[in-house]
């Protein structure tokens, strides 16, 4: 969550001030703001962090008595806000060689082009001695997204491949368990696996962290990463928030989208319209097409392009540009609608569910490659709070997981033979 972190201040004297590693699994949800990940340190003059910068630049930085003493700033971009990334950061200040006394990594491979590029001086002491953070930067840089595994190892550098391998199939980078570290005094593993206990370290060192703010677990992690809204091709109007699984419309026109496609399988999702502004919004799907995706500025709603269906708050279901008429249906502020996509069967369909009840289909003519839409037509302010399968709408748990969920969580039943959308089971049923 955006406004929520991690700390620890019981920190003893550490196992070396020269020798240290930070690794953590992410999926980002901002790409404009300033955002921490690990911090430890003494005060603002005095501290080590890895960070993303301006929200697309991986940095990591070490400041002693007000100075930069490490300062290294990717000039890669990262703006994948779907996918976990793996970042590691070595610190070894007795290197003989610079630039071999902090290296960067991302999914286990070393960053070495760099915008700006300070290293330590030879057998340099660091401050890792007052307190450590995870998900805040020393100020109010909250980290704006989802965090697993997070861990720092004390006296050691460990390579990527302790916390990550290369899949054989795929050549995709994916997570590993850590297993054979020496953690050192104050390191520490934060699996996030007890949502009532998400400070808990599994180093074996107890290195307990106090949990502050509104955080949530969620069943969002590196080996199964769920769908939510996509900040790249959401309309600047609209304001994403809560891991990008909620839409916010301020009687503006615009639209949001999905992260993920799929263009075979059943799926479900549930939409919580925690504020209705007369008929509005509209719930359905869009094609991936390349146009719709930049923001399209005419028919940019579900149902009004080609390869679209969007359900109305008025009866009317809209498809492939038209109106299809109405279908005696309604929804207003606080009913959950739940849609089913149906893309497997002779008669491909999409349904509209309201509480728990179905309210309306379509037969889908055409299968495109399609994502989740919504849209708010600026008749006045609309709150949208999805639910992919974490099992909430915004920061408030479901009420009561219904059935059928195949381990992930919803408000009502889930149709027979649906799924949530995420990337296992698109690989399974998709």
């Amino acid at each position: 969550m955006a406004n929520s972190y991690l700390n620890r201040t019981s920190i003893a004297t550490p196992s070396s001030r020269r020798t240290f590693t930070m690794s953590a699994w992410v999926k980002k949800c901002d790409i404009s703001n300033s955002q921490g990940v690990i911090w430890i340190g003494a005060d603002t003059n005095n501290w080590v962090q890895f960070k993303f910068e301006s929200g697309t630049d991986l940095r990591m930085e070490c400041r002693n008595s007000g100075s930069n003493v490490i300062d290294l700033t990717t000039n890669r971009k990262f703006r994948d806000v779907n996918a976990f990334y793996h970042i590691l950061a070595q610190v070894d200040t007795t290197q003989a060689t610079e630039s071999n006394r902090v290296k960067l990594w991302v999914n286990g491979v070393q960053e070495t082009s760099f915008a700006t590029a300070t290293y330590p001086s030879q057998n340099l002491d660091l401050d890792t001695t007052t307190e450590q953070k995870v998900g805040l930067q020393h100020g109010t840089q909250y980290f704006n997204g989802y965090i697993a595994h997070a861990a720092y190892v004390d006296g050691s550098v460990v390579a990527p491949t302790v916390f990550g391998e290369t899949d054989s199939t795929s050549g995709i980078w994916k997570f590993k368990s850590p297993s054979g570290v020496t953690w050192g005094t104050n390191g520490f593993h934060l699996k996030f696996e007890n949502s009532g206990a998400m400070g808990t370290d599994s180093s074996g060192n107890s290195n307990t962290f106090t949990v502050n703010g509104n955080l949530k677990q969620a069943l969002d992690t590196p080996s199964n990463s769920y769908c939510t809204l996509n900040r790249l091709s959401t309309d600047s109007g609209v304001t994403l928030s809560n891991g990008n699984t909620e839409s916010d419309y301020d009687a503006s026109v615009g639209n949001a989208k999905g992260t993920l496609g799929f263009s075979s399988g059943k799926w479900y999702w549930e939409v919580k319209i925690a504020t209705a502004s007369s008929d509005y919004p509209m719930l359905g799907i869009g094609s991936l097409d390349e146009a719709q995706m930049q923001k399209p500025t005419g028919g940019s709603y579900p149902g009004g392009f080609t390869n679209s269906y969007g359900g109305y708050g008025n009866g009317n279901v809209y498809a492939n540009g038209s109106n299809t008429g109405s279908q005696s249906f309604s929804w207003a502020t606080n009913d959950i609608i739940g849609i089913a996509v149906d893309l497997d069967s002779a008669t491909k369909t999409i349904k509209w569910y309201k509480n728990g009840s179905q309210i309306a289909s379509y037969n889908i003519t055409t299968v495109a490659p399609f994502t989740v839409m919504d849209y708010n037509g600026a008749e006045g302010s609309v709150n949208l709070q999805y639910n992919f399968g974490n099992g909430f709408f915004g920061t408030t748990a479901i009420t009561s997981a219904g059935s059928n969920g195949n381990g992930s969580l919803f408000e009502y039943d889930v149709p027979s033979g649906y799924y949530a959308l995420n990337t296992k089971n698109i690989n399974t049923y998709g």
